[in-house]
C-alpha cells in the first residue's frame, strides 16, 4: 500500500472541503480507495498522478457524476452528498474542462445563467442577465461581448465563461481538469491572473495538468494519487519536480510484467521525420524484427495520432517510411493491411469490434477477400481460424457464433486482437491494449504478445500505463507535444526517468538513446 507523506510548512487556511476515507469500486476494481483530501480556501492545489491514477474519478465523484461507494465529504464543515453535477453546483462545486460543456447556439450570458435566469413580472429579466454577467467579466477583468455566441468563442474565451459561471454560483470550490491544453502563452498567462484573483476571493482552486511547469508556477500545494490511493501532500515551495516524480510513481513494475526474452532482429520499420500540420512533427524511430517498441506520453502528446497515421488513417502526413527495406505510404487502412500492418485500436467499441456481429464474423472479417465470402467451404474456413485465434488468446465465450456486444470488456480486446492477427501481419500495433479489462485478461494479451514476438513479428506497445511499458517493452520511445522527447533501452529506463522525460523535464540520471 502507498505511504503516507506529508511535507513541512502546512498551511493554516481553513478546509473548505474534506474528504474521508472516499472510496469508488468499477466492475470489482477500485478506480479510488479510501482518499483522505483536505482543500483550503484561497488555495491552488494540484492535483498529480500517472494515467489511471484516479484523478478523473476523484473529479467526478466531487462534481456529482459518481457517487461514492464509501466515505464522506464535508463543505465548509458540513457533510454533503451529490446525486448530480446540478446539486455538486449548487453547493459551490463547479469544474472548468478541457473540452468545455456548453450550448453554443445560446449566448455568453445565456450561458452563465441556464436554468437559473432571473424572472421579472413573470418574464425572463434579460437585461439584468446580460448586465450581470458584464459585471462578472469586469470582476475577472476580461473584455468578453456578452451577447455573442458561444460557438464563435475560442477555446479561452469559453474558459472564462465556465469561470464566470462559477463565480455567478458563489462557487466555493473550482476544479480545472487541463485548462491549458488548447491555449496560447498569453491566454494561459491570462488563466492564471484569474486564478490569483479566485484564491484571492477566497475560492480553493483544484489544478490538474501534466505540465510540471504549470503546477509549480500557479499551485501552492500538491495532492498525489497512485493507483486510486492517496499518496502524498505538501507545499510545492518544500519539494523539487524530481521529488514529485517519485512519489508518482513510486513502485517497482517488472516483477509485475515478466518479460519474456525473444531474439531481435535487424530493422524492419523505420520511420523519420514523420509530421502532420496539427498532431506531430518530426517523429522518427525504427522499430526492429522480434521487438517489441514500447510509446509513452502523457494525455495530448500524439501516440495514438503517430500509430493512426501509420495505418493510413490521417491525411497531410510527410515523412519517409520504409518497411523490409522498401518505401512504403500507406494512404488507407487496407493499404496498410495489404503492407503487413495491423492496427488494434484505443476505442475498441467503436473502432475495434462490430459489436453486433458473432465472434467468427469479426475475426474474419479483415479477411473475407482472402477466404472468399460465397465460396465452398466458407463456413467452415472462417470457423477455424477463428477457433484457432480464440484458443490462442484464451477467448472465454460460450460459442463462436456469440455477438461480441456480450463478452466482457476483456474478451472483447481479444476478439479485436485475432481480427488482426488473422491478417499475418509483419508489424502490429497495438494501442491500449489492455485499457479497461481485468488482471486475468491483461495477464493473457501479455502471454501473447510475448508469443508474438518469439514468433518474429514486431510489435509497437502503446500505453498509458507506466508499469506495462517498463514490463513488455525492449526499448521504449517518449513522446511530448506531438514530439520524440527521449528513447530508452530497457535497461536504463527508471519510472522517474520516463515520466519526466513525459513532462518534458531531465533528471540527472536520464539519457536518450541514440535512434537503433
Amino acid at each position: 500500500m502507498p505511504h503516507t507523506h506529508t511535507t513541512s510548512s502546512e498551511s493554516h487556511a481553513p478546509p473548505v472541503l474534506q474528504l474521508t476515507g472516499i472510496s469508488k469500486r468499477f466492475n470489482g476494481i477500485h478506480a479510488l480507495n479510501g482518499v483522505n483530501i483536505t482543500i483550503r480556501a484561497g488555495e491552488c492545489m494540484a492535483l498529480v498522478g500517472e494515467n489511471g491514477a484516479g484523478k478523473s474519478t476523484l473529479v467526478k465523484t466531487l462534481t456529482g457524476i459518481y457517487r461514492p461507494d464509501a466515505g464522506t465529504m464535508a463543505l465548509d464543515g458540513r457533510p454533503v452528498s451529490f446525486a448530480s453535477p446540478q446539486e455538486a453546483m449548487a453547493a459551490g462545486i463547479t469544474a472548468v474542462h478541457q473540452e468545455t460543456v456548453m450550448f453554443d447556439e445560446l449566448s455568453v450570458a445565456e450561458n452563465i445563467y441556464v436554468g437559473r435566469q432571473p424572472v421579472r413580472a413573470g418574464r425572463i429579466d434579460w437585461a439584468r442577465i446580460e448586465r450581470e454577467a458584464e459585471a462578472l467579466f469586469a470582476r475577472l477583468e476580461v473584455a468578453l461581448p456578452v451577447k455573442a455566441r458561444v460557438k464563435d468563442l475560442s477555446v479561452a474565451q469559453r474558459h472564462f465563461v465556465e469561470i464566470a459561471r462559477a463565480l455567478a454560483q458563489d462557487a466555493r470550490v473550482v476544479i480545472m481538469d487541463e485548462p491549458t491544453a488548447a491555449l496560447s502563452q498569453r491566454e494561459i498567462r491570462e488563466l492564471y491572473r484569474i486564478i490569483e484573483q479566485l484564491k484571492a476571493a477566497g475560492t480553493a482552486v483544484i489544478f490538474i495538468s501534466h505540465k510540471f511547469d504549470e503546477i509549480f508556477e500557479v499551485a501552492d500545494c500538491y495532492t498525489v494519487l497512485r493507483d486510486g490511493q492517496f499518496v502524498a501532500e505538501g507545499r510545492l515551495a518544500d519539494i523539487t519536480e524530481q521529488e514529485l516524480v517519485a512519489l508518482m510513481v513510486g513502485r517497482a513494475v517488472h516483477q509485475a510484467y515478466p518479460k519474456l526474452e525473444a531474439e531481435i532482429g535487424a530493422p524492419l520499420l523505420v520511420v523519420q521525420n514523420l509530421s502532420h500540420p496539427t498532431e506531430f512533427d518530426g517523429v522518427s524511430f525504427t522499430l526492429r524484427r522480434g521487438e517489441i517498441l514500447g510509446f509513452y506520453g502523457l494525455v495530448g502528446a500524439g501516440r495514438s495520432e503517430v500509430m493512426q497515421a501509420l495505418f493510413g488513417l490521417t491525411p497531410g502526413v510527410r515523412g519517409d517510411i520504409t518497411l523490409d527495406g522498401k518505401p512504403v505510404a500507406a494512404r488507407s487502412p487496407a493499404e496498410a493491411i495489404r503492407l503487413g500492418i495491423a492496427y488494434v485500436p484505443e476505442d475498441r467499441q467503436h473502432h475495434g469490434a462490430h459489436l453486433t456481429m458473432p465472434i467468427q464474423h469479426n475475426i474474419t472479417l479483415p479477411i473475407l477477400s482472402r477466404i472468399g465470402l460465397f465460396l465452398r467451404g466458407h463456413a467452415r474456413q472462417e470457423t477455424a481460424i477463428a477457433r484457432h485465434f480464440a484458443e490462442q488468446l484464451e477467448l472465454k465465450a460460450s460459442h463462436l457464433t456469440q455477438h461480441v456486444a456480450e463478452l466482457s470488456g476483456g474478451n472483447q480486446q481479444k476478439v479485436v486482437l485475432g481480427k488482426w492477427l488473422a491478417t499475418d501481419p509483419k508489424v502490429i500495433i497495438l494501442d491500449e491494449p489492455t485499457k479497461g479489462i481485468d488482471i486475468g485478461s491483461k495477464a493473457a494479451v501479455h502471454r501473447f504478445i510475448g508469443q508474438l514476438v518469439a514468433r518474429g513479428l514486431s510489435v509497437i506497445l502503446v500505453s498509458s500505463e507506466l508499469p506495462e511499458v517498463l514490463g513488455m517493452a525492449d526499448r521504449i520511445v517518449v513522446m511530448h507535444h506531438g514530439r520524440v522527447q527521449r528513447e530508452f533501452l530497457r535497461a536504463e529506463a527508471t519510472p522517474e526517468s520516463v515520466v519526466a522525460a513525459a513532462s518534458g523535464l531531465a533528471l540527472d540520471n536520464t539519457r536518450a538513446t541514440e535512434a537503433a
